[in-house]
């Protein structure tokens, strides 16, 4: 009997590591040369065209706004930026996973502290950050703790109930021998409990910090002198897209290194829990 070929598309398919490689690097490619093919024919037409900038001039862009000091405050902006913002996304973040695994897993071991705070949390889920932005601004002030406010208020239901629920899931008998061997309350917390959430904290971290992204971005557009959400939206009444490209795509590779960074702490502290998932 002759082998059937293998099916690519069908739901047993295995594709092989090149293959991978290859399928994951069409789409990127397909959209590279769709935009080539765009800017070649807008320049020209018009070789001053500022819609759809080639690569030279956003390179030269990247060069000015990275490595070359601004003449009025004699800063590198790009640098400037990328400081400003990841210190905003950084401490926004940090507090609301503290906070939300502090008060998860309490929630989710106490019944009392479930009656009393789920629905609020549920409450505060269904609220768009962006909504109360104004609210912030008024009662905060424009500066820092507003913007890093809105980071932390936007994130914190979220990491929350995720962390609330994977309590819940805990097995009830790990809880009932620990009780049975002499464990206080708080060994039962921090000493059992808290290991085993760890791991999808830093998975619901991953998963919030596109949501932090743009809470940071839409805070600095609308009141900062600067970050990288404050200086896209300054340049773009001049309709720079040599510069705004540049700019996404620089978040978007921030993005990447955050997420790769918590994925390498999993595998190299909580292997089990990779393990578990897959």
């Amino acid at each position: 009997m002759t082998k059937r070929a293998p099916r690519l598309w069908g739901i047993h398919a295995r594709t092989g590591r090149l293959l991978a490689w290859a399928l994951a690097v069409l789409p990127f490619a397909l959209v590279l040369g769709v935009y080539l093919i765009a800017s070649d024919a807008r320049h020209r037409e018009n070789p001053s065209d500022k819609l759809l900038p080639g690569f030279t001039q956003m390179a030269d862009a990247v060069e000015r706004m990275a490595f070359h000091e601004d003449k009025r405050s004699r800063e590198y902006l790009m640098l400037k930026d990328t400081k400003a913002s990841l210190g905003r996304l950084l401490t926004g973040v940090t507090v609301a996973a503290v906070a939300g695994l502090l008060l998860g897993i309490n929630m989710g071991l106490f019944p009392g502290m479930s009656a009393g705070f789920a629905p609020f949390i549920t409450f505060i889920a269904m609220v768009p950050p962006l909504a109360i932005l104004p609210v912030l601004f008024i009662a905060l002030g424009v500066d820092e703790l507003a913007k890093v406010s809105l980071i932390s208020l936007g994130t914190f239901p979220m990491i929350t109930r995720d962390i609330y629920l994977t309590t819940r899931k805990l097995p009830g008998e790990q809880i009932t021998k620990a009780l049975t061997l002499g464990a206080s309350q708080l060994d039962i917390v921090y000493r059992i409990v808290l290991p085993q959430v760890l791991p999808r904290l830093i998975d619901t971290v991953r998963l919030s910090l596109g949501a932090a992204w743009l809470f940071l971005i839409a805070a600095e557009a609308i009141a900062s002198t600067d970050g990288l959400g404050y200086r896209i939206f300054l340049v773009r009444r001049y309709l720079a897209m040599d510069v705004i490209l540049p700019y996404v795509l620089w978040i978007t590779a921030l993005g990447f290194v955050f997420d790769w960074l918590l994925r390498a702490l999993l595998r190299w502290r909580f292997s089990w829990y990779l393990v578990t998932k897959d």
